[in-house]
């Protein structure tokens, strides 16, 4: 009864440390999105970074591993984000599809996330060469946009194959459209090309 009881607690103490390690994680992680989104990335060091969010940077090695593992959590937690505020913009009464798009469009190419936006160029690039720390960037790099705007569209009346195939076309035509927006800063030109997109992509009604 007695050994039984101090494993018990053991046990439970174990599992409220690695509780407490995750707390630590992400919370480490949102400051750490937060002020890339606000500072761009540059040729920012885990040292410099920690000093900016409160900590070390060894807790960050200790947490992340190694600066560009970190960066990568950085791009996916970025991205989940993104899903996020468009959920709740098509969730949102009364509200469009063609105009959650706009406004979904309008947070992406705020000024002050162009930092974020290319870490994401950057860390899919180094992915794409096959840097292995920066690979894991590519899992669900797609899937996991495709599948909630297909679901969307299929909710809507679409035929799921022809739901997915809109859905990438979404996401191909937004990422295309942010770098072209970050590597020639023709914000007038871009807009205008998302605007255009929008209408083909929604139909007659949906031209702002």
């Amino acid at each position: 009864m007695t050994e039984r009881d101090t494993t018990g607690t053991a046990g439970g103490a174990r599992d409220g440390a690695r509780d407490g390690a995750r707390d630590r994680r992400a919370e480490l992680l949102a400051a750490a999105v937060d002020h890339v989104a606000e500072h761009g990335i540059g040729e920012l060091s885990l040292r410099a970074l920690g000093a900016a969010i409160g900590t070390s940077h060894r807790m960050l090695v200790h947490h992340f591993g190694s600066r560009e593992r970190l960066f990568v959590e950085i791009v996916r937690e970025s991205e989940r984000r993104q899903r996020e505020v468009l959920a709740r913009l098509r969730a949102e009464p009364g509200l469009a599809p063609a105009d959650a798009a706009r406004r979904l469009w309008a947070r992406l190419t705020e000024p002050r996330l162009a930092g974020q936006e290319r870490l994401f160029f950057e860390i899919c690039g180094q992915a794409l060469r096959g840097r292995p720390e920066a690979v894991p960037v590519l899992e669900g790099l797609v899937a996991d946009w495709v599948e909630p705007l297909a679901a969307a569209e299929a909710a809507g009346g679409v035929a799921p194959a022809a739901a997915r195939t809109r859905a990438r076309l979404a996401v191909a035509a937004v990422r295309g459209l942010l770098l072209d927006l970050l590597a020639t800063g023709d914000r007038a030109a871009v807009d205008a090309a998302m605007e255009e997109f929008i209408g083909l992509y929604y139909g007659p009604g949906a031209a702002g």
